[in-house]
């Protein structure tokens, strides 16, 4: 499943990428939500997004689920390159999946980002209430005045914290199976991110 970023139509403050093409160097991924080899980061060609691909990010109670498995997280700690004279912040989020939540049962999607460094975001939570089976969408906006910049001429990695938790609730974990994914079948799935961009001085 993948993330992704995009910004407002009609060229609002910091919407116009840099013209040289960015890249994103995966430094580390951490987390029970993306062993080794699951996630995966790809740049916009317009330079206004990346996604994030997860291939093994599931959180579920029930019938064949482990103690462990109500709750996965991953972390991934990325270097932005971008072009000499720019610095990013993230406008949006958007997150996608699929769920299958049982009478009673609840699934939480919350994640939060920064840069190294620097407070991280307050977590933002989205919460789905069963009977729920199909796919799911959040979307994480910040204001224009809000959005936190990578201070210019500095290096900093840029951390994004994801989080899926499935709560049994009132449902009957020894019949059912209820989960929470942020990946698809098809693979067509991912979560979004958009950059807002501005000059530095």
């Amino acid at each position: 499943m993948a993330l992704a970023i995009t910004f407002p139509p009609g060229g609002a403050p910091g919407t116009t990428p840099p013209p040289d093409h960015i890249t994103i160097d995966v430094v580390t991924v951490n987390g029970s939500g993306c062993p080794a080899g699951t996630a995966a980061v790809a740049v916009s060609p317009d330079n206004k997004a990346f996604t994030v691909t997860y291939s093994d990010f599931l959180a579920q109670v029930g019938i064949g689920a482990l103690p462990t498995d109500f709750r996965k997280n991953c972390q991934l700690n990325l270097r932005v390159n971008v072009p000499q004279g720019f610095t990013y912040g993230i406008a949006q989020a958007d997150y996608r999946g699929f769920a299958h939540l049982e009478r009673g049962a609840s699934g939480t999607e919350r994640a939060n980002y920064y840069f190294q460094g620097m407070s991280p975001t307050a977590y933002k939570s989205h919460t789905y209430n069963g009977p729920f089976s199909d796919d799911w969408q959040a979307t994480d906006t910040t204001e224009v005045a809000a959005i936190v910049y990578s201070p210019c001429g500095e290096r900093r990695n840029f951390n994004i914290n994801t989080e899926l938790r499935v709560n049994a609730g009132t449902s009957d974990p020894t019949k059912t199976t209820s989960f929470m994914a942020m990946d698809s079948t098809d693979g067509t799935i991912e979560t979004t991110y958009h950059f807002a961009w501005k000059p530095c001085p």
